[in-house]
């Protein structure tokens, strides 16, 4: 069965997860923020004290926040990495995102494959399977664990908020339209595990996200 761990990262606050099969310890991270040296040890010591094999390296999508710790991981444990394709230009131009919130970051690594809704990975004898959720930016993905019923909803859908759509290919119809038409046709049982904040379930967001109602 899949487990899911929480870390909180850099100065956005960005929810860095891990999730593994607690039968193989086969593993992936997604989203990892860590932005530091004493942020990279406490990831780098939560993979080894469960002594996880790191198997995918995944990016919901490609917001500065969620990528600083990419080279980390893909330096550390050699994962497969998985992001989205639209994102693309988004990490080629991580400098110049950068600047606009007064940080010096620049990034080379470029993805070994690109996620798609017709893609599963298999954690053990669960799969990962992939949500095509566009608005906060150009090719998000949410990653859905059908046998937890749970979902990684990266910047798309918080405990009651939504995505930004004021950044680069941001676009509110769109980011509304995949919420309603993707997110909120999961069982209302749901739980919801955002880029920011706490989690909540679809259920919960239906009913009194002050965005959808």
């Amino acid at each position: 069965m899949i487990q899911i761990q929480k870390f909180t990262f850099n100065l956005f606050s960005e929810n860095t997860f891990v999730l593994w099969d607690d039968e193989s310890k086969e593993c992936a991270i997604v989203d990892p923020g860590c932005s530091d040296s004493s942020e990279e040890q406490i990831l780098e010591n939560f993979i080894n004290d469960g002594n996880f094999k790191v198997k995918y390296l995944i990016n919901t999508h490609c917001h500065i926040d969620h990528i600083l710790g990419c080279e980390f991981v893909k330096n550390k444990f050699n994962p497969i990495y998985l992001a989205p394709e639209l994102d693309i230009p988004l990490i080629q131009n991580a400098k110049m995102q950068a600047s606009y919130v007064g940080m010096d970051f620049s990034i080379s690594l470029l993805p070994d494959e690109y996620l798609s809704e017709n893609k599963k990975l298999q954690l053990g004898k669960s799969e990962l399977s992939f949500i095509f959720t566009p608005g906060h930016t150009p090719g998000e993905f949410c990653i859905y664990i059908p046998d937890i019923k749970s979902c990684i909803t990266g910047d798309v859908l918080f405990f009651d908020s939504i995505g930004r759509t004021d950044l680069w290919g941001g676009n509110y119809d769109v980011l509304i339209k995949s919420i309603n038409e993707k997110l909120l046709s999961l069982p209302d049982e749901t739980i919801i595990y955002p880029g920011h904040g706490e989690s909540s379930t679809i259920g919960r967001e239906k009913k009194l996200n002050p965005f959808l109602n």
